[in-house]
């Protein structure tokens, strides 16, 4: 219990007294109820190690099961709706957030609960699920689903979750609780195609304005020559002649001697 007084005053700003902390915190208290539960687990007390851990669970609205493995310094804040299966393993200086479940994925038997080492952080709303191992110093963004290993000091975010390295850079969860400011992959990758996109646009634009200069320019020479060389203001609408090599402003040929055309 000292371990989880502890960790909630590093952790928590709001905390403000060791007394406040004993007697308002229901996280300290269902670590309490844990303890006592467990206790009766490893005694071979099972059934009464359930009970205990309901009882528990009725006052404080965080549900671990008594056969769940806890290490020093776990704190649970505003735990409502925090669920911790059977054969979780939670080592030292983790940190769980309010609905964060340690679940199985089946039926399957032994060994059917994550493993959280060292130093981890679990955000709002995660679901952590099956028999996985989520590595020292690892950060759970919130409403993260994880289903696969997370290798130490790493960040997960997203449904299923996914693993962002954040530069090298190690987290430490027990000093920092920023669960909006993570890099979220899918998000940058849309980015990163509305950029592209957005270049692509720009580009046929100014593809399209040099086709109208261009377009312009010609009927403006066609124009001209025309003007000179057939004293007319119309624009030619047909190719040059295949006879002479001339052009003409009408689809006609103009009737001459067959000899202009040897």
């Amino acid at each position: 219990m000292h371990s989880a007084i502890r960790a909630a005053k590093e952790r928590d700003p709001a905390a403000r007294s060791t007394l406040e902390i004993l007697l308002t915190y229901s996280g300290v208290h269902a670590i309490g109820w844990h303890r006592f539960a467990h206790a009766l687990w490893r005694m071979g007390l099972k059934m009464l190690a359930r009970i205990v851990s309901q009882i528990g669970r009725f006052f404080t609205g965080i549900e671990i099961h008594p056969g769940a493995q806890i290490g020093q310094g776990l704190f649970i804040d505003h735990g409502s709706g925090i669920v911790i299966g059977e054969t979780t393993i939670i080592g030292n200086n983790v940190s769980l957030f309010q609905g964060v479940t340690l679940g199985g994925t089946g039926k399957e038997t032994g060994k059917r609960h994550p493993t959280l080492m060292d130093n981890v952080t679990v955000g709002t709303g995660a679901k952590v699920l099956g028999n996985i191992t989520i590595g020292a110093g690892s950060y759970i963004g919130a409403n993260a689903v994880v289903l696969k290993d997370v290798p130490p000091h790493c960040t997960v975010v997203g449904v299923p979750g996914r693993i962002v390295l954040q530069k090298g850079k190690r987290v430490d969860p027990a000093s920092t609780f920023d669960h909006i400011h993570l890099p979220d992959p899918v998000l940058e990758r849309i980015r990163e195609l509305e950029r592209l996109m957005l270049e692509r646009i720009a580009h046929l634009e100014k593809a399209a304005q040099e086709y109208d200069r261009f377009k312009k320019d010609w009927e403006t020479i066609r124009a001209e020559h025309m003007a000179i060389h057939h004293h007319t203001d119309e624009r030619l609408t047909t190719p040059p002649c295949l006879k002479c090599g001339k052009d003409h402003p009408t689809t006609e040929h103009p009737a001459v001697p067959d000899k202009q055309h040897d």
